[in-house]
């Protein structure tokens, strides 16, 4: 009997996510070989996009294959059939790939992250026999640079910094094999064709290459030397983590007098003898994103004092590229690896211009001929006690990977972010894509960086923004930058946007949430500085629910930078005395005092930020935040190392009228405070205390989900606490997971309130226009939801 073939039939697939830059292509080869199809893959402005003939059945398990075996580094976001016939040649006999169809217009792939060496890599790195021994720049579909040197999609190495590299026969056998894991991988490169080290003088004068050039670095290192080392998204500066007197140069030189000092360790092993690493901390350190982790250290560690000065936490990291694969591996010592920057500068990329941004910093410079195309710091990152990651700096491994809005926008929108811990971000249609980690918008250099992404972002996806969102401060660079381009402008309360950061990532609407929103500062709806925020979403509007009860900021910005004057606003606001335990002269209290009493330069503030400066100063733990957070950390280490213990500090929460419908007032627990004696159980119970008291406004706000976000919830401590609190009591608790809870994610909730036209915090009594500010029209382009 005759048994009938099946009948064959020829279809597109599109398949959109990251997929491009992680072996995608040669992985959809191979499947559908297997399978026994015709036709041919591609990438694209929109992805990737298949051509295929066969039967039915097998085209079915094609797409199936798709969505469930793609591989670890790819983020398939659809895989769906299309109508029609798509462009490019007719399917012949076999199934191959061929070369990019043109990017016009929108584009709609997402450009994929770096990634840092895989297990296939590393063990051909070590491996005399491998052609590849010791070579820096060894990578394949799997890993290795991908963000940091694409100058435009689709993804192919033409487009890239590794198009003035040609392949040598070898090496493009591998690209050309199927079989090969180095098939298409766009970087790829060997000694004999791809990029060499260099190592350099200040001067700019070359003095080795190649192996040479890294036996100098490691030389320089060990003898204590300052050394600039070109990474995969910047430099690093790289000197000998034990080393105490390389350390305190680093610092004088750098001008960073105590902020932490990141730490490379050659492998586990070594950062176990200097810290306690959890299973969790140990996944997300060899995870191929190799952040950096915040991790407890130990005692007895072999560390400089001078790394993490007063702090509890060492900000690890393993090698994150095989260059620092092999430095590490022959200093066999932890290295601090800091960004190439002066204080609060952007990282340096350019080898020219790192000589000229780092002279009187780094002696030497060991670098490569293999252009940056983008700057991309380490993403940072620490945990819960239950082993729940919490992003510092949303960076290297991480971004710019997509995110998905409700609802269609229409129409292309720039968002701005805040003018701390900056990132910017496109969106177009639901696609949302968040920069990675820029830094402070007050210096020049990194001015000049936030431009250039915004116009990498927007050449990246081939959209032209129709119009700009950005934070109301009118002080903020981004917010003139706003207002200098031209175009429609849509302002975002800056708590607000923190709020609907977290819905967007939770994909939950603005009905029935609480928004917590702590902080140091943001400016608020009355034009005071926010901070202690409990924003009310309910049917599509914000409202201020509740606040901290608000305090003087003696001398504005000299206040953030000195607890103390914080701490004494708080001593006098609540009927406490400075006994002179805060350390100031009768002149200088008695000038103060004149201050707050008269409100001179002494702004108002609701801020939990600077309600942790004050309580750090009062108990003693700490005066003085000479780098961002520093008072608050400390206030949260002396609280972690504490006698466990169930002290709460009491907080009274109050009707008002005057900037909210409640007012969480902390003048109790000041008096409290200062009949204490053990700063570090105190700090443990004003923790207790804020987290209890946010739970008792969420009961008298009734409704059952609440968000946790803004910078005071990078505390651990806080966080821990108040979930607990709120789960307890019946809460369904919202929390940033792949977004920072700070200002990183400023960008991705003005992007959500743009689409909802949901800008604005409502204050309680307010009759209120729409727009307070008749300098700025209040025209949004999007519809109202």
């Amino acid at each position: 009997m005759k048994v009938d073939a099946p009948a064959v039939t020829e279809r597109v697939l599109r398949v959109r996510g990251t997929v491009q830059g992680v072996g995608f292509r040669p992985f959809v080869l191979r499947v559908a070989r297997e399978l026994g199809l015709a036709g041919w893959v591609r990438n694209d402005a929109a992805g990737v996009l298949l051509r295929v003939v066969g039967p039915a059945e097998q085209l079915d398990k094609l797409a199936t294959g798709l969505r469930n075996r793609a591989p670890g580094a790819a983020r398939v976001a659809q895989v769906e059939w299309v109508e029609g016939k798509a462009p490019g040649p007719a399917p012949g006999d076999g199934f191959e790939i061929i070369g990019s169809g043109r990017a016009s217009g929108e584009i709609e792939t997402s450009a994929p992250v770096d990634l840092a060496p895989c297990m296939d890599c590393r063990r051909e790195l070590f491996d005399p026999a491998n052609r590849r021994f010791g070579y820096p720049f060894i990578n394949c579909t799997q890993c290795g640079p991908r963000y940091s040197i694409i100058e435009r999609l689709p993804y192919d190495r033409p487009q890239t910094t590794m198009a003035g590299f040609t392949m040598c026969p070898a090496c493009q056998r591998e690209y050309d094999d199927p079989r090969d894991r180095r098939f298409h991988a766009e970087p790829n490169a060997c000694p004999a064709c791809g990029p060499r080290l260099e190592w350099r003088d200040v001067a700019g004068r070359c003095l080795h290459e190649g192996a040479a050039a890294l036996a100098a670095a490691v030389a320089e290192i060990e003898r204590g030397g300052i050394v600039a080392v070109k990474g995969v998204g910047g430099f690093h500066l790289m000197v000998d983590a034990g080393n105490e007197s390389a350390v305190a140069e680093l610092r004088r030189r750098k001008q960073r007098e105590e902020k932490p000092f990141a730490v490379m360790f050659r492998d586990l092993q070594m950062l176990r003898e200097s810290a306690e690493v959890t299973d969790e901390a140990a996944t997300l350190l060899t995870s191929p994103e190799a952040p950096i982790v915040l991790v407890p250290r130990r005692a007895g560690h072999a560390l400089a004092s001078g790394v993490a000065p007063g702090n509890p936490w060492i900000g690890a990291m393993l090698p994150s590229s095989p260059l620092h694969l092999l430095l590490c591996g022959q200093l066999d010592r932890p290295v601090v690896a800091t960004s190439a920057n002066l204080a609060e500068e952007p990282l340096c990329t350019d080898d020219d211009e790192a000589r000229r941004r780092l002279a009187g910093i780094a002696g030497h410079f060991l670098g490569h001929d293999r252009r940056i195309a983008r700057p991309v710091d380490d993403s940072i990152l620490r945990l819960t006690a239950d082993g729940s990651p919490v992003v510092l700096r949303r960076a290297r491994g991480r971004a710019p990977s997509p995110l998905t809005l409700p609802d269609d926008l229409g129409n292309p929108l720039l968002c701005l972010g805040a003018d701390l811990k900056n990132t910017v971000a496109v969106a177009t249609g639901r696609r949302l894509v968040l920069s990675p980690h820029i830094g402070d918008l007050a210096g020049v250099e990194t001015q000049r960086v936030f431009r250039d992404t915004i116009r990498t972002l927007a050449g990246l996806m081939g959209a032209t923004a129709g119009a700009v969102a950005c934070d109301k401060h009118p002080g903020y660079h981004s917010t003139r930058f706003a207002e200098g381009s031209g175009l429609p402008q849509v302002e975002v309360q800056h708590h607000l946007a923190h709020v609907l950061a977290v819905l967007l990532e939770h994909g939950h609407g603005a009905d029935g949430v609480l928004g917590v929103a702590w902080d140091g500062t943001g400016y608020g709806e009355d034009g005071s500085i926010w901070g202690g925020e409990f924003i009310l979403l309910e049917s599509g509007a914000a409202s201020r629910f509740a606040c901290l009860r608000p305090f003087r900021l003696a001398g504005g910005e000299a206040a953030v930078r000195d607890a103390r004057r914080v701490a004494l606003a708080m001593t006098r606001d609540a009927g406490a005395v400075d006994d002179g335990g805060l350390g100031f002269s009768a002149q200088e209290r008695r000038n103060l005092e004149t201050m707050l009493a008269q409100g001179l330069n002494s702004p108002v503030c609701s801020s939990a930020g600077r309600l942790f400066d004050g309580f750090g100063a009062l108990l003693g733990i700490a005066r003085h935040n000479r780098f961002e957070g520093q008072v608050p950390l400390a206030v949260e280490a002396a609280a972690t190392a504490a006698t466990p213990g169930e002290e709460v500090l009491p907080l009274d929460l109050r009707p008002t009228r005057a900037a909210a419908e409640l007012e969480l007032d902390w003048r109790p627990a000041v008096v409290s405070c200062s009949r204490q004696a053990d700063p570090g159980r105190v700090a443990a119970a004003l923790h207790r205390g804020l987290a209890e008291a946010i739970v008792r406004v969420a009961h008298r706000a009734g409704v059952g989900k609440v968000v946790l976000c803004g910078g005071c919830f990078q505390n651990v401590m806080l966080r821990e606490l108040a979930e607990r609190g709120l789960r307890d009591a019946g809460f369904e608790v919202l929390a940033p997971r792949e977004l920072p809870p700070g200002d990183g994610a400023i960008a991705a909730g003005q992007a959500l309130g743009a689409s909802w036209n949901l800008t604005r915090v409502e204050l309680p009594g307010a009759d209120s226009p729409a727009n307070p500010n008749p300098a700025v029209p209040c025209v949004s382009p999007f519809p109202e939801k």
